[in-house]
């Protein structure tokens, strides 16, 4: 299921990330977009499902509020902040949680979707 708006990528995000469907979550990549992971740029989304792939053999759960979009609708494009909480679940309960806030920047398609240009799910502090 596409995003029909740039809040609703969110949403499709946290559900894919949380059903471990990595091919869903690269969906919601341009094909030359770019993810920071593990503080290093991971280029185009077959790049980025093979991140997402890895990552989700680890059993965590994600949640995820959307904090703010500012959006360009005559240049069809958004940036989003976030935050995310990702929590272990058995038989990794006992690892801690990690959270953050993220800052993504997402574009609208001719079809009328929106995609991920920019992720990146670890904002620096101020």
């Amino acid at each position: 299921m596409p995003a029909r708006t740039p809040a609703e990528i969110h949403t499709l995000v946290r559900d894919a990330f949380n059903a471990g469907d990595a091919g869903a979550l690269a969906a919601l990549y341009e094909p030359d977009a770019v993810l920071v992971f593990d503080g290093q740029p991971v280029h185009g989304s077959r790049a980025i499902r093979a991140v997402f792939a890895g990552y989700l053999r680890t059993r965590v759960r994600m949640t995820l509020e959307t904090r703010s979009i500012v959006e360009n609708e005559a240049e069809g494009l958004a940036v989003l902040h976030g935050t995310w909480t990702l929590e272990p679940v058995p038989p990794d309960a006992d690892a801690l949680a990690t959270q953050g806030l993220s800052t993504e920047v997402v574009r609208r398609q001719a079809d009328g979707t929106w995609l991920f240009v920019v992720d990146l799910p670890y904002t620096p502090p101020q």
